[in-house]
């Protein structure tokens, strides 16, 4: 189900080239030890699992974390059907809907896209099928990411991988 990665020559062997998906590097993601698991199509799906640090006072997935694993899955989902470019988040509204304990698996769908735009939504599940958290976001599709006036980063590409500068 990784056809649109695998159609971009990207590996997908370790573990953050199976969370990279869309050919960038994001350390953020790779510290939380998300695994992308679909790929293609304007859908995407995530795998995670709260390592204790990344539980709340009350020893249940953070909310941080939570929002992380969904913006991550839509920015894929929209990424899955042009794959050749990045995406910035625009905006993005989140529910909680009940706590998130164990394995979670997010689910992204990418609604409608414009030449420049995304508009997606995600849905994190429990290990039971129950929904945990649900959100909605806007991405913008760009080549950079600009860093000041007239400056630009090159995006964090790992060797032999894509190129999407």
């Amino acid at each position: 189900m990784l056809g649109a990665a695998q159609r971009c020559g990207v590996r997908m062997s370790t573990s953050w080239d199976k969370a990279i998906g869309f050919g960038v590097n994001i350390p953020f993601v790779t510290l939380l030890g998300f695994e992308l698991t679909q790929f293609e199509g304007g859908h995407s799906e995530i795998a995670y699992t709260a390592k204790p640090e990344h539980l709340n006072s009350f020893s249940v997935t953070h909310g941080g974390a939570l929002m992380t694993l969904l913006d991550v899955s839509m920015a894929t989902a929209a990424r899955s059907q042009v794959p050749e470019m990045g995406v910035v988040t625009i905006e993005m509204k989140t529910s909680f809907m009940r706590p998130a304990i164990g394995p979670l698996v997010a689910k992204g769908e990418l609604m409608h896209h414009t030449v420049t735009m995304a508009f997606t939504q995600a849905t994190v599940f429990d290990a039971h099928g129950h929904k945990c958290a649900h959100a909605t976001g806007t991405f913008k599709f760009m080549k950079r990411l600009p860093t000041g006036h007239k400056t630009a980063n090159p995006l964090n590409v790992p060797p032999n991988s894509i190129r999407t500068d």
